[in-house]
């Protein structure tokens, strides 16, 4: 098996060492942020740090890089506090990886490509159209992690929309029922596919024999 030790990882350029360090990690979500500026400027972009913080309230959270440029999601957040989290599917993600350029503000990438704004329920802030689950989202508080400068961004969610067919009886939302990606590394769009539920884990039972 091949070694990377920490002298060598930190050695590589830095293409290189950002590629290898997102992709260790595992497969992740595969969101579009939606938002609009107090002045009214739409803006969405791609994410792949969302994550599930707790069901009770139902917060969810995401990592913003450090605002040593100008971050145009995370200063819309702010300013309104509402925000929307979008799942890509698979005939979009060319299209949303592209809302990773950098645009300035009074640039929508709702213009930039072919994903479309839409608003539901009078909410502030724009969903993607065509999206198999869109959320609505408020903004609770964030948390600079002090040894990069990235930001985790805490909030509640407000209201779910999704296809009907992808939501069971038991709640669980079949994700891969609506040709939901997943991402690997920074650019590895790949497709997902549910191989089976399985039950509560409880502790087993040994036998004497194994005591």
């Amino acid at each position: 098996m091949l070694h990377l030790p920490f002298e060598l990882i930190d050695g590589f350029d830095t293409l290189y060492r950002n590629n290898l360090i997102n992709s260790c990690s595992g497969f992740k979500s595969a969101n579009l942020i939606g938002t609009k500026s107090n002045a009214g400027f739409e803006n969405v972009a791609v994410f792949s740090s969302v994550t599930h913080y707790g069901s009770n309230p139902p917060i969810l959270g995401l990592v913003m890089r450090p605002t040593t440029v100008a971050r145009n999601t995370f200063e819309n957040i702010l300013e309104t506090g509402f925000y929307t989290l979008n799942h890509i599917h698979k005939g979009i993600y060319s299209e949303a990886h592209h809302t990773s350029a950098k645009y300035p503000a009074e640039v929508s990438e709702f213009r930039q490509t072919d994903l479309n704004p839409e608003y539901k329920n009078s909410f502030y802030a724009p969903f993607v159209a065509d999206c198999p689950v869109q959320i609505a989202m408020k903004y609770v508080e964030h948390l600079e992690i002090k040894i990069n400068g990235t930001i985790l961004v805490l909030g509640q969610i407000q209201d779910i929309f999704l296809e009907e067919n992808l939501l069971s009886t038991d709640g669980f939302i079949n994700l891969a029922a609506g040709n939901v990606v997943a991402l690997n590394g920074i650019d590895g769009y790949v497709e997902t596919k549910l191989i089976n539920r399985e039950p509560y884990a409880r502790p087993r039972v040994l036998n004497e024999t194994e005591n």
